[in-house]
């Protein structure tokens, strides 16, 4: 899951293929990497990507912000799902 979330980031919003230019727990906010649109690129991302669901009140940092939040955000929405 990491590995798709990271390639997704790379190519799309970081318009490389290095993989060291983003760590698994990089922000993507403080780092500039992503700003209010690109959030919502990335939740249209998951959401047909992962088959889940982001609702409006789960639209936060703690959920979004970096690649290891986006894999444990994705890993519970599908656990309560399942």
């Amino acid at each position: 899951m990491k590995k798709i979330i990271r390639q997704y980031i790379l190519e799309n919003l970081l318009f490389t293929e290095d993989e060291q230019a983003l760590q698994d727990d990089d922000s993507f906010l403080d780092s500039g990497i992503i700003d209010s649109t690109g959030v919502m690129e990335v939740i249209l991302f998951i959401e047909e990507s992962f088959d889940i669901k982001v609702n409006d009140d789960e639209m936060l940092p703690a959920n979004l912000d970096s690649v290891n939040n986006l894999a444990v955000f994705i890993h519970r929405k599908q656990a309560v799902a399942a």
